[in-house]
């Protein structure tokens, strides 16, 4: 059971019921779980909300590579929720099963292309490390550019900062 309520919109003052709309509307399912946790800091869900659809609709890094990222990410932060959030996302988009594979398995990126070895590598650093080595962003620059590898670093970031919230607040899966 979570630590904090599920706040549904009848839940918030009228003024903040549009925060609730916005996520209901962007996010596709409804509000999940993890944003209806946050919505007891109606501001704060609005701040998070705001990088979250940025990423997911603004970026232009090609979905591939930002959910072959969220779920190493996932993977390294031993994030079930968001593994569950994201794997038929993956799928979805077209990361090719044995990525997917590779990751659950914590074998990436042994095995697979360089190009999608990196993205995992890259993932991985962040979360465990809190920076990538020179090799690695050398690596991630070269194939993405400046304004794709902040992307792919934000990303990153936005993701780890989730799970931190989701297992902190013990938030259960939908």
């Amino acid at each position: 059971m979570a630590r904090v309520p599920y706040i549904q919109r009848d839940d918030l003052p009228e003024s903040q019921q549009p925060i609730f709309d916005q996520i209901s509307n962007t996010r596709g399912s409804g509000v999940s779980n993890v944003f209806a946790a946050l919505l007891n800091s109606p501001g704060a869900a609005k701040a998070v909300i705001s990088i979250g659809e940025y990423i997911k609709n603004q970026s232009h890094l090609d979905p591939i590579i930002r959910e072959t990222a969220i779920l190493s990410a996932a993977k390294e932060l031993n994030s079930e929720y968001q593994w569950a959030q994201h794997e038929s996302l993956a799928k979805d988009v077209g990361v090719r099963p044995e990525v997917i594979e590779s990751i659950r398995s914590g074998k990436g990126p042994m095995g697979l292309p360089a190009k999608e070895g990196i993205f995992i590598q890259s993932a991985k650093e962040l979360v465990k490390n809190s920076t990538l080595t020179d090799r690695t962003y050398q690596a991630l620059d070269h194939l993405l550019g400046a304004q794709l590898t902040v992307d792919f670093l934000v990303t990153v970031s936005y993701y780890v900062m989730l799970a931190r919230i989701i297992s902190s607040l013990d938030i259960t899966l939908d």
